[in-house]
């Protein structure tokens, strides 16, 4: 009885309507508008010659006919309603707007800034991390690129729209958040229990950087532990010049080689190999004619294989390693998708180590550059997930149904038309840039050593055609394993199994994939304890409530400790929820402004 309870007490929950309390981390209090995010944005490929962008600009809510299509128009000159701190969207309280654009209305962002030296045969490329959801970009009057897509960088070539002194950019973007259907992750306007506050406009670090006309567009860096070597392969703009190499370690040249921008194999003889206990890395000097780029790679593999007993395991190096994840949001009550500073990372990293962990499963979010790098130099495993979208969700089929009856998990075929519109990914634009994105975010993660696996689907959010997504994700990067489907509504594919799993006993499940595959508690716990204080909410969301936070510490260890011992029953790992509290959602590690880490002491 207790089980259908905890059920239909949290499937009951009325969500909290009211203003949330304004929290402020201490990053966010130490903000210099002066120098937002001061850091080299992607240091998987860094060059000296760059200037950030971040900081003071100009913002308006500009009304029109229909912004599905005005976001692409020249609006002329407009009237700006005031100053927002970029790349913080205005729905955050770091931006100092604090609101949403209305729904007639685009968000348009601008600043001017001075033309950089160029030199003779360079270009100036501005880059973004990531604007939510369409954006077009003008310089000086002129269109010089749009983007479709909230989490994915872009770039653009702006020299030639450039003149002497002062210069003009404008970002006009459109974001219907859920009255969408694109890929928006856990973004709602209407917000509530484990959906959070929606954002919009520019969100990552925006930057200008000054590169020879004949350069490297972007890397792929290749390690292959078992062999002791890495392959570097370069797009570029040019064919006439080799691709030169250099490998260091600690300040020192260990290898080198230079050839086709197809692919130069350096050989080192022997490697060093990573792991969250020692997460060493090498550096990479990487160039083409006159371009030079600094980036890094790091030796380890991945992969599942069989135990001394023949049960498959996650390994890491070829030997059985017991992932206790943790499940990251990647939400600040300041910043909300967008951490407040450098540090505000490193701190949760650090933490999430201190308390035990050595893996983190990246929610239903594409994270900044500088989040994996430092999991890659700190030794945090990421287990990446995919982005969600689609339509309305039915909270029947994804989550009542497969909560209360585990049997319906592998009676849907999710290959249909029928489950399409039950799980909401009928909309064949939302499968096409689904699909496209994940493989996208594929491609741009797959250097960093920290990443060890990948996450399709999330509880039937979207789900559609998992084993073509398995197999669009291995031929992709046929390097980690897969974990198809997490929570529910399997279809025996992928190198990994994952249940979530709030409600019952803890334990290790059997699988009737016709491929035997590990098996990995993919979510689980989310223990509540709301601290007033350092609340966003007057009251909270979550899945039990204690009598003390010494109780609550107590049930945690307990919990904790009785997965750990299902290692010996055939367990791969676990993912616990999560964390930080996050809004209304109070199960976390930590409080949401990172105040209080709730399992010390």
């Amino acid at each position: 009885m207790l089980f259908f309870r905890r059920v239909i007490k949290s499937g009951l929950h009325k969500p909290y309507t009211g203003e949330l309390t304004q929290l402020t981390t201490r990053w966010g209090e130490q903000l210099d508008p002066e120098s937002v995010l001061p850091e080299h944005p992607d240091p998987m490929m860094a060059r000296l010659k760059w200037t950030s962008l971040n900081g003071v600009w100009d913002y308006a809510f500009v009304r029109v006919d229909d912004p599905s299509t005005a976001w692409r128009d020249d609006l002329g000159a407009i009237e700006h309603d005031g100053t927002i701190i970029v790349p913080f969207s205005p729905e955050a309280q770091l931006s100092g707007v604090g609101k949403r654009p209305p729904e007639d209305a685009l968000l348009v962002e601008e600043r001017t800034f001075f033309q950089p030296s160029i030199g003779e045969g360079n270009r100036a490329i501005l880059h973004f991390e990531a604007v939510d959801w369409s954006c077009s970009v003008w310089v000086n009057g002129v269109r010089v690129t749009e983007h479709i897509g909230g989490y994915l960088p872009f770039s653009c070539d702006i020299t030639d729209q450039l003149h002497p002194g002062f210069n003009t950019l404008r970002v006009q973007v459109y974001d219907p958040s859920e009255k969408g259907g694109q890929l928006r992750g856990k973004q709602r306007i209407d917000r509530g229990t484990m959906w959070y506050t929606a954002q919009s406009g520019i969100w990552q670090s925006v930057w200008l950087e000054i590169v020879p006309k004949i350069r490297i567009l972007s890397l792929s860096v290749e390690p292959d532990a078992d062999a002791a070597r890495v392959t570097v392969r370069a797009e570029v703009n040019g064919r006439n010049r080799p691709l030169a190499v250099v490998v260091n370690e600690n300040g020192a040249a260990v290898g080198a080689g230079s050839g086709s921008p197809d692919g130069v194999v350096v050989e080192l003889g022997s490697v060093h190999r990573w792991s969250p206990d020692d997460p060493h890395l090498y550096q990479l000097i990487v160039s083409y004619g006159d371009d030079r780029v600094r980036s890094y790679c790091a030796f380890r593999t991945v992969s599942v294989e069989p135990d001394a007993s023949g049960r498959l395991r996650f390994c890491l190096n070829h030997e059985p390693f017991f992932a206790k994840g943790i499940l990251n949001q990647g939400y600040w009550p300041d910043g909300l998708m967008t951490a407040p500073s450098d540090d505000a990372l490193v701190f949760d990293i650090e933490t999430c180590k201190r308390l035990g962990f050595n893996m983190m499963r990246m929610h239903i979010k594409l994270e900044r550059a500088r989040f994996y790098y430092h999991c890659d130099r700190l030794g945090m495993l990421v287990w990446q997930d995919m982005i969600s979208g689609g339509g309305e969700l039915s909270a029947w089929q994804t989550q009542q149904k497969p909560t209360l009856f585990p049997g319906s998990w592998t009676a849907l075929d999710d290959s249909t038309p029928d489950a399409w519109e039950k799980l909401a990914s009928a909309d064949g634009a939302y499968r096409t840039e689904w699909t496209e994105t994940a493989r996208a975010v594929i491609e741009r993660l797959s250097s960093h050593p920290c990443i060890a696996a990948w996450v399709l689907f999330n509880e039937s959010w979207g789900q559609f055609c998992a084993a073509d997504a398995t197999r669009m994700a291995r031929a992709t990067d046929p390097t980690r394993p897969i974990l198809s489907v997490s929570g529910w509504y399997d279809q025996g594919t992928g190198d990994i199994k994952g249940v979530h799993n709030y409600f019952r006993p803890q334990k290790v499940w059997r699988d009737d994939a016709v491929e035997p595959r590990a098996f990995m508690i993919s979510e689980f716990g989310g223990l509540t304890w709301h601290i007033p204080e350092h609340a966003a909410c007057p009251e909270s969301y979550g899945y039990a409530t204690f009598p003390s936070i010494e109780v609550w510490r107590d049930e945690l260890r307990t919990l904790l400790a009785s997965v750990d011992a299902l290692e010996a029953e055939g367990l791969s790992g676990y993912v616990y929820t999560q964390v930080s509290d996050v809004e209304e959602e109070t199960n976390g590690l930590m409080t949401y402004d990172r105040s209080v880490v709730k399992l010390d002491g």
